[in-house]
């Protein structure tokens, strides 16, 4: 039963994002946003498998799944998205001085979660310095003028009102599905390692980790292929920095998780954070992330996913 109640709930999470990142595509050439808010906006929907397994697995008191699901996610989101586009398409490039504030909220707010987990500063005062690098981030791309540093705006192309319609009320619907698709895939991928002994870190980092990656994968590898640079870096960074404000620095204000994360998970978030700025300096050569610095982040994975199987 668990394993039916599991693969049904991966193929709706999964038919569901494909759904939602299509239709907000369409909005998107319709009223010709910015590439950043875009993706921005992706991330947000995409983010849903992600952040509301985390927050069930929490809410069962399955923290150290929680956690692993949020940073096996974001170590995920860079090699998939980023590593993988970049093997395929040859380069993934955007202009510098978005690199500089994509990255810099990205690396930031990551920084300030790697200090929750090391018992540096409270899950109060981590909150706080991450939303000191989202909210002007936010500001900064809804109120950009196309052509600034946020511009590279899609060129609006005319959407007929059927299919106005039809994506605004798809776009709900589908994200209500995406999340209700990873409540079902929590509990059974919960049950499964139980039975199977498998450590709940492991269950995160690896199983749920991947798995609810893959709506974010699967836009990302559409903005990479299509050459759009700047929407798919920024919402790989959105992804991962939404993911460790909603699944960690907010349950830790709310539930806590103790004085510091256990050793294997501030190994991982140490990981995260030197990862992630690996990716940045990759993105930030002349010619953008070659292949060579895409199969670099994917053997990051590659090593993180060998290294959480022999320490579990």
């Amino acid at each position: 039963m668990d394993v039916l109640l599991f693969v049904v709930s991966l193929a709706v999470t999964l038919y569901a994002a494909a759904i939602f990142a299509s239709r907000l595509d369409h909005l998107g050439r319709r009223f010709g946003l910015p590439e950043a808010l875009l993706g921005l906006m992706t991330a947000a929907g995409a983010d849903a498998p992600e952040l509301s397994s985390a927050i069930a697995a929490i809410a069962k008191g399955d923290k150290g799944v929680g956690l692993g699901v949020v940073v096996g996610s974001n170590v995920f989101n860079l090699a998939a998205m980023l590593g993988l586009s970049a093997l395929v398409v040859g380069s993934v490039r955007l202009r510098p001085r978005t690199l500089a504030l994509e990255g810099g909220v990205a690396l930031g707010v990551t920084s300030a979660i790697c200090l929750l987990g090391f018992g540096v500063v409270p899950g109060w005062a981590a909150l706080a310095l991450s939303l000191a690098f989202i909210v002007p981030y936010v500001v900064a791309v809804v109120l950009a003028p196309r052509g600034d540093v946020l511009g590279e705006p899609h060129r609006a192309r005319p959407l007929h009102g059927r299919a106005l319609r039809q994506s605004l009320l798809l776009i709900p619907p589908a994200v209500a599905a995406i999340v209700l698709g990873s409540i079902g895939m929590v509990h059974a991928a919960l049950q499964l390692g139980h039975r199977a002994g498998t450590p709940d870190v492991v269950v995160g980092v690896l199983l749920l980790a991947v798995l609810t990656s893959l709506p974010n994968a699967y836009t990302g590898g559409r903005l990479g292929r299509a050459g759009r640079g700047s929407a798919l870096v920024s919402e790989t960074m959105n992804s991962n920095t939404i993911n460790l404000v909603g699944g960690i620095a907010l349950p830790a204000v709310v539930v806590g998780f103790g004085a510091h994360f256990s050793g294997l998970v501030e190994a991982d978030v140490v990981w995260l954070v030197v990862t992630t700025a690996g990716a940045i300096a990759l993105l930030a050569h002349r010619n953008g992330m070659r292949r060579i610095g895409g199969a670099l982040l994917v053997a990051s994975w590659l090593a993180f996913a060998v290294v959480q199987g022999v320490t579990a």
